[in-house]
């Protein structure tokens, strides 16, 4: 299938199907879209409240240690610190405070209509023989609701640690790295009560967006983990035992269905389980390009199903200009990870580390315990700094993610849509070393860059830069605002030469260039001021040119 065969959203659409305004009814799919109670389209674009129910080491600052990988460890390791009824204050109050009201009236005024609520078993279900329903962990879902329900945000409950769990690794709190949901009978049981519990509480429930069946189902094998693939029968069992079980009680709610391997995989997905589903994939460190999306898409064809890519993130701000947009462009919601952590560049709320958090991270290295009572402040601290007057707002995230003034962009990152001749045009097709952006044709040159601190998925897609010669271009789409604004852009001569620079088809500026080793930034004015949309286009006139990267600045006036 080519690129030009795929349905996609005009730039007013996204606007429209994103609208907080159409928040309202039980969602359903009808074809490969979704839609609201009013048979309005809805494009979903929102975070995932991790951290929450189920913490992650590293949102801690703790990078690959076993010791503080997951929830169970977690709690142990606390408790080693500071004492057992310490440790359950410690607890009651991060739940507390973690996620509150705040957060999620500052996600729907930033533009955002969803939020993903990652739930772990543990804190619904006793750990006995018994099913027993623990009402703490379902009043924290209660309230969530209520605050969505008071913002116009679709909730999708997500299970994200299943009984047993169900990937096998840190991420579902597993006891040993087995996916036991699939293995024992016991868990198996657990989870679909448990789910039919859910149904029981949230059927009359619109703000629920869908039921997230399993986060992640059974991870890839390696040289150092097991391979589990023997088990995706039992997947797909479990997927058409619980979603039979669920329809007893709701016939409301749409399911949310996940392929295993990290949910990156289409293979599960050769039946339709239910008429009123999504296709949920994830994709982290891939390049930001129509590559990332092209099998999802195809498959969405071949079923007539929506697409929702309930996962993403963990990477620099220009790879979120570049992979969100271009989500959104193909009518594929996305929901992004984490909304809220430890230092969190990529967050919307960073967490400032406590004083003396080095300490805790020593001990789990193997360096002295703190002492029970310096290691109460330290965990004091960061109950305080956990609140959300207490972040830091990283507003700049989420110009990233809409692609609007302040977000930067890398030259090869330029519109996909509406294609060739349009958005991108280059004599020839060429076939670069790297594969970013290959379905284009565009030339790419190699450009080194410093490789970013603590960012997980980087994989350096950008260590490349656009090339135009004469008559060649490359148009960059931003989201406007009323403010006065200004381009910059990061351009290298490789043969002299002469560019002009267009802003919604009128021309700003002409820019004269010499052959040179080294990037120089332009800086243009912006001349629509009141424009919804922004569209910057490089065209060569003469002579061979790099494009490094572009950016919409709103510009910043002494006394203002």
């Amino acid at each position: 299938m080519k690129v030009s065969e795929t349905t996609t959203n005009s730039k007013l659409d996204i606007i429209e199907k994103t609208s907080r305004s159409r928040v309202c009814g039980y969602l359903k799919a009808k074809g490969r879209t979704i839609v609201n109670g009013a048979n309005e389209e809805v494009l979903l674009i929102g975070w995932g409240l991790g951290n929450w129910f189920l913490n992650e080491g590293y949102m801690w600052n703790s990078f690959e240690n076993i010791r503080f990988d997951r929830p169970r460890r977690i709690e142990r390791v606390v408790e080693e610190l500071t004492g057992k009824v310490y440790k359950e204050h410690f607890f009651k109050e991060f739940r507390s405070n973690y996620i509150t009201e705040a957060e999620i009236r500052d996600m729907a005024e930033l533009g955002y209509n969803s939020v993903r609520i990652p739930i772990h078993w543990r804190l619904l279900m006793e750990e006995d023989e018994e099913i027993i329903f623990k009402e703490t962990g379902f009043q924290m879902i209660d309230q969530c609701l209520d605050w969505c329900e008071k913002y116009s945000l679709y909730a999708f409950i997500d299970m994200h640690g299943a009984p047993g769990g169900q990937t096998g690794a840190n991420i579902d709190d597993s006891i040993d790295d087995v996916p036991r949901l699939f293995t024992d009978e016991h868990s198996y049981k657990q989870c679909i009560e448990l789910w039919k519990e859910i149904a029981r509480r949230y059927k009359d429930r619109y703000i629920v967006g869908g039921y997230d069946l399993l986060n992640e189902p059974i991870r890839p094998g390696s040289a150092q983990v097991a391979s589990y693939d023997h088990l995706l029968p039992r997947l797909i069992q479990f997927y058409e035992d619980v979603i039979h079980e669920i329809r007893k009680i709701d016939d409301k709610h749409m399911f949310s269905i996940e392929g295993h391997h990290w949910s990156t995989t289409t293979e599960i997905f050769d039946r339709v389980y239910d008429a009123n589903m999504v296709i949920h994939f994830h994709r982290y460190g891939c390049n930001p390009d129509y590559q990332a999306y092209k099998a999802f898409v195809e498959l969405s064809m071949k079923m007539n199903l929506p697409l929702w890519l309930g996962e993403t993130g963990e990477n620099i701000l220009e790879w979120f200009s570049a992979m969100y947009p271009l989500a959104l462009d193909l009518n594929i919601g996305l929901n992004i990870w984490p909304a809220k952590k430890m230092e969190g560049i990529n967050s919307l709320y960073s967490i400032k580390e406590p004083a003396g958090w080095r300490k805790i991270l020593s001990y789990l290295e193997g360096g002295m315990h703190p002492g029970y009572q310096e290691a109460r402040a330290i965990f004091d601290e960061l109950l305080q700094n956990i609140k959300y007057e207490n972040c830091i707002q990283n507003k700049h995230v989420t110009d990233a993610v809409l692609r609007r003034s302040g977000a930067r962009v890398m030259g090869i990152d330029f519109d996909e849509f509406p294609g060739r001749g349009h958005s991108y045009f280059s004599h020839l097709h060429h076939e670069n070393e790297h594969p970013h952006r290959s379905n284009t044709g565009m030339r790419l040159i190699p450009r080194t860059r410093k490789d970013p601190a603590k960012i997980g998925f980087y994989n350096q897609w950008d260590f490349n830069a656009l090339v135009l010669q004469r008559g060649e271009f490359a148009c960059y789409t931003f989201t406007g605002n009323q403010s006065e604004k200004e381009w910059q852009v990061s351009i290298r001569g490789l043969e002299e030469g002469e560019l002009i620079v267009y802003e919604n088809d009128g021309a700003i500026q002409k820019i004269q260039f010499s052959k040179s080793s080294d990037y120089q930034v332009f800086v243009l004015p912006s001349l629509k001021q009141d424009a919804t949309f922004l569209r910057l286009k490089i065209e060569v006139l003469s002579g061979e040119a790099a494009v490094d990267w572009v950016q919409l600045k709103d510009v910043m006036r002494k006394g203002k």
